[in-house]
């Protein structure tokens, strides 16, 4: 004789019930409502967050440009102290050499 799991049967029986039931809420025009309620709040909150996200890299767009003219000032100001050094330089040269030349013409004088 063929032996019957009740449990079974009964635990398949209930899951299928669940299921036609579950379908059945998950398909009613309420459900409908709040579906379409969850995905307008989420188109919103899209809208949003992509709103904040264009804002945030015009922002970091704007640091960049100002973050490049610092460099490029700081540089210009760099080689402007080097061009003032090396004038400085060649001053002190000239000036040492007319002191030279102003010895030499004493002493053959």
């Amino acid at each position: 004789m063929i032996s019957i799991n009740w449990r079974k049967v009964g635990i398949f029986a209930g899951g299928a019930i669940v299921g036609i039931v579950g379908i059945k809420l998950l398909s009613c025009k309420d459900a409908k409502k709040v579906y379409t309620h969850c995905t307008a709040a989420a188109l919103r909150a899209k809208d949003y967050i992509m709103d904040k996200a264009t804002v945030l890299q015009e922002n970091c767009a704007d640091i960049y440009e100002e973050a490049k003219k610092i460099n490029e000032d700081r540089a210009a100001e760099e080689r402007e102290k080097e061009i003032d050094d090396e004038t400085e330089m060649i001053e002190d040269r000239s000036f040492k050499g007319a002191d030279a030349e102003k010895k030499e013409d004493d002493e053959e004088a």
